[in-house]
């Protein structure tokens, strides 16, 4: 087996084990098909040796160890928006009466940081810290393909394609696309019931000094109580955009008026 199947197969495992919160050698070896002996056994115990899995005796299963969760702390610290881009997606939250949220390009994702919500008007569940799937059905998502080369578009969709969520999701590359000519030439991209049904997202970009796009700042709400307020929530979203700009030009951040 080559290294890097030997690589796949490991994290396989860490994945299998994280599914469930706990499993068994047995429950890992029929969920990814693979034999129980030599080989699950095998790289189960030198995962627990290296502290990246504890086996519970009592249960006779197995649990993410506390090196994972170095990991996850580690990676959570480090992608964390500032304070300020806390403050302005919370002032979003408010202003609008709507979900916010701020998410960074990374490598060739973006990533969702930071989401800003209340028992009123909540998040959409599946938009979680880390949260980086299905950028051809979510509004910040869309703002990063609108800005790749075509080619890079492609190696991008074709590595993660292009699941159907609803029946209002855009699957059809050539709609797409069209649709993300729209979404670069006005800087705003709008998603109407593609990722969940009955709600409306808009995202626009966010720039560091340089005029490059590193992120975007979006909002959410139930499609219900958008319509008749594009407008308002354009002109408001762009505006929390220009002071997450701001700040990383290097200035300071003043609330919005």
């Amino acid at each position: 087996m080559s290294n890097s199947a030997v690589i796949h197969r490991t994290f396989s495992v860490l994945e299998a084990v994280s599914a469930s919160g706990s499993a068994s050698a047995k429950t890992v070896a029929d969920r990814l098909e693979i034999p129980l002996l030599p080989t699950v056994y095998r790289l189960l115990h030198e995962l627990e040796d290296c502290n990246y899995l504890v086996y519970l005796k009592e249960d006779k299963c197995f649990e993410l160890g506390p090196k994972c969760f170095e990991l996850g702390l580690s990676f959570q610290q480090r992608l964390v928006a500032p304070h300020p881009i806390r403050q302005i997606t919370d002032e979003l939250h408010r202003s609008l009466g709507t979900a916010a949220y701020f998410a960074i390009y990374r490598g060739s994702d973006i990533l969702l940081t930071y989401s800003s919500d209340c028992e009123k008007h909540p998040r959409l569940r599946p938009l979680r810290f880390g949260f980086h799937e299905a950028a051809h059905a979510t509004a910040f998502g869309k703002i990063l393909l609108s800005a790749m080369p075509e080619a890079q578009r492609t190696e991008y969709l074709d590595a993660r394609g292009m699941q159907v969520l609803t029946p209002h999701t855009i699957v059809r590359r050539d709609l797409l696309d069209i649709h993300l000519e729209e979404v670069a030439t006005r800087g705003i991209a709008w998603e109407h019931d593609e990722f969940l049904p009955r709600q409306t997202c808009a995202a626009v970009p966010v720039r560091n000094g340089t005029g490059m796009q590193v992120g975007a700042i979006a909002v959410s709400t139930p499609s219900s109580k958008a319509n008749g307020r594009m407008k308002v929530l354009e002109s408001t979203l762009r505006q929390h955009a220009g002071l997450c700009s701001r700040y990383l030009r290097g200035g300071t951040h003043r609330e919005a008026s």
